[in-house]
């Protein structure tokens, strides 16, 4: 049985913890914490540590998930759990372009800490004021090369989409020997 670590990252209400709980097989270990409420766009609970779930996807390979923290008050923790990992997804939230730079930051991090394949995934595409895939890539300044997908974080279809692709970029550096 292979394992494989992948974190889910981004910035503070992308949809990580849900990214998560949308397709994990076990309850999800959750280090959510309440906070208080600035307007009804915003949550009342933020993990404060990590986000822990699992999904197999065959006899022989099972996914550990592992949601960082968004604020950056907790960014001790992405070092910590970026050890180890074969891959990561880093979330953006569509509706606030306001985060876009902070992704772009998150990102930035991630791949300094290893220089393993990640995708990044346009949460909240199924609401009214998401912004188009192509403006948020050049918002974000990704390379066309950057594979940056859609999403949906409480629909378990998108989300084991955005998996797969990870996994596929895995795969890819696996087998020509980069990994």
């Amino acid at each position: 049985m292979q394992t494989v670590k992948i974190v889910v990252t981004g910035p503070f209400n992308a949809g990580k913890t849900e990214f998560i709980r949308s397709v994990s097989e076990i309850d999800v270990v959750s280090t959510e914490r309440k906070i208080s409420a600035r307007n009804e766009r915003i949550k009342e609970a933020t993990t404060v540590a990590m986000d822990f779930g699992r999904i197999t996807v065959d006899d022989d390979l099972v996914l550990y998930l592992f949601g960082t923290p968004g604020q950056k008050r907790f960014d001790f923790m992405w070092e910590i759990l970026s050890e180890g990992m074969l891959g990561f997804i880093v979330l953006v939230d569509s509706t606030r372009p306001e985060t876009f730079r902070e992704a772009r930051g998150i990102l930035e991090t991630f791949k300094a800490y290893a220089p393993t394949p990640y995708v990044v995934a346009a949460n909240k595409q199924d609401c009214k004021d998401a912004w188009e895939i192509a403006d948020m890539r050049v918002a974000l300044r990704l390379d066309s090369k950057i594979k940056f997908l859609p999403c949906v974080a409480t629909k378990k279809d998108k989300v084991k989409a955005v998996l797969l692709e990870l996994l596929y970029s895995i795969l890819e550096e696996m087998e020509t020997g980069k990994a």
